[in-house]
């Protein structure tokens, strides 16, 4: 495979953004445009996961200047399952979109918008310089809030502003921490930054420069204590939307983090570590009791998102090649599971009206397909056997036993159970009890006809719950080679830092 084909997942949205504002005015147009980029975006991410997973990691250098002087795109393991996962949930995604958001919705630059943060999300996969990683997080900032404030309701432009405040903080956190490190070393690429630092004698630069990029991807991930702005923003925008963003935007921070605190940074030296175990503890308990105290869908998935953060950031902070296997099976299984609750709390607001539980209801005699979905997706997001939450709870339990971090290890069961209890309620609120009188009006005047266009990727993800928890072993198989990658870096390094300019 030539080294070029890193370019796809990258070069592909940015052109066909520029085509779909082109042809803005044919929405017919858009939707081909979009459907197209995606699938071949998905086509390429796939033949980088096969030359990947071959052992090769595969580099590119722009413009011809070798590392560390020009800017470099790398893949592993890692990047490649990540590509593949976003990718694929940005296509299902996308489909779900065409019945779910009204043409206008849509025709209001919903497309473009869309392919830029995908553009956003895959050159933080594949870059490996620090500045561009900045870069290409401002990227998927600019496009998240236009995205969040479509529809220009009152709430949405009230959870943008909260939205783009704290996310503002964390790039100038990360500015910052940008300008310390090659202040010091005089490079940023993420491969030349490893071998430097490791040479490193100021360890006060080191520890802080490491904190300063700690905060800034914990605001991006919504770790604790930064993750209010993610409940307070996500539940105002289009279930659409929303899907996306859930699938995305804060798997790219756990992402950054996995990335830097394994290449540049040690955990294990300093107290990097040991806060992070307690940060983890936190995101999960605070995200799972803000779920099981709102009554609203939306709400309470928002606050899963951050709780489930929690369980991915616990597993790094085992350091081991199984703990490691376990938190990128268990960030790729949320992305489906996760995405697939929001799709589906799509459908209920077009059932109901509402996402309020209180004014929800019957759906399980009504749309006994959706509720098959839901409870699937729901099972798997709470961790119970046979789906994917099993497996990817699981490893990081086992993981942390063998570590001996029992207490961590008893929070994470405890979070599960509170998990359940939130699944349950939405289940008996929505599906199992009968519908209030009067039913309330579809705002879209839809109610009861739920296009195929929403139901086929629903059932999809609901699909790959089942596969991923059935056929777990070669899963689990693949990331627990990139776990080993990641705590051994030196391939990595050496294939960044050996190549010649044009690509190695």
């Amino acid at each position: 495979m030539t080294d070029y084909w890193i370019l796809a997942p990258i070069a592909l949205p940015l052109m066909a953004a520029v085509l779909a504002l082109l042809v803005r005015a044919n929405l017919r147009a858009q939707k081909a445009v979009v459907l197209t980029t995606l699938t071949l975006a998905c086509a390429a991410s796939v033949a980088l996961l096969a030359e990947c997973g071959s052992g090769r990691i595969v580099t590119l250098a722009m413009g011809s200047w070798p590392a560390p002087y020009g800017i470099v795109l790398v893949a592993d393991l890692l990047s490649a399952l990540m590509l593949v996962a976003c990718n694929g949930v940005a296509l299902v995604v996308t489909i779900y979109a065409f019945r779910q958001l009204t043409d206008e919705e849509q025709g209001a630059f919903y497309h473009p918008l869309s392919l830029l943060l995908l553009l956003g999300v895959n050159g933080s996969l594949l870059t490996g310089d620090l500045f561009n990683l900045y870069v290409w997080f401002e990227v998927m900032l600019l496009a998240s809030f236009v995205l969040l404030t479509l529809g220009r309701k009152r709430e949405q432009l009230e959870g943008a502003l909260k939205y783009v405040a704290l996310n503002l903080l964390a790039s100038m956190l990360f500015l910052i921490a940008v300008g310390l490190l090659y202040g010091k070393t005089g490079t940023l690429n993420l491969a030349d930054l490893s071998s430097k630092l490791a040479l490193e004698s100021d360890t006060y630069l080191v520890e802080t420069t490491g904190i300063l990029l700690l905060v800034a991807f914990g605001i991006k991930a919504a770790l604790f204590p930064f993750f209010f702005w993610l409940p307070a923003a996500y539940h105002t925008p289009p279930v659409a939307i929303t899907a996306m963003f859930a699938g995305l935007l804060t798997k790219v921070g756990v992402y950054a983090i996995m990335r830097v605190f394994t290449l540049v940074f040690d955990l294990e030296q300093g107290m990097l570590g040991h806060w992070l175990v307690w940060i983890a503890g936190f995101t999960m308990v605070v995200g799972v009791l803000g779920a099981a105290a709102h009554f609203e869908v939306k709400r309470i998935l928002s606050f899963h998102i951050v709780s489930q953060i929690g369980y991915m950031i616990m597993g790094l902070t085992f350091l081991t090649p199984l703990a490691l296997g376990g938190v990128i099976f268990f960030v790729i299984h949320n992305m489906v599971a996760k995405t697939n609750l929001f799709l589906v709390a799509g459908m209920i607001e077009r059932q109901c009206g509402s996402t309020d539980l209180k004014r929800t209801g019957g759906l399980f005699v009504k749309e006994p397909l959706i509720a098959g979905i839901f409870l699937i997706s729901a099972i798997s997001l709470a961790g119970l056997p046979p789906f994917s939450g099993f497996w990817a709870k699981f490893s990081l339990v086992q993981a942390g036993f063998e570590v001996g971090d029992y207490l961590i290890v008893g929070i994470s069961l405890a979070v599960g159970i509170m998990t359940l209890f939130s699944m349950t309620k939405i289940w008996g609120e929505a599906f199992w009890k009968s519908l209030p009188e009067p039913e309330p009006a579809s705002p879209s005047g839809s109610a009861g006809r739920i296009s195929w266009w929403m139901m086929m990727p629903a059932i999809f993800l609901a699909c790959m719950a089942i596969v991923m928890g059935l056929v777990s072993e070669p899963f689990l198989a693949v990331m627990e080679r990139a776990g080993e990658q990641l705590l051994d870096p030196q391939n990595y390094i050496n294939a960044v830092l050996q190549m010649k300019g044009g690509g190695s």
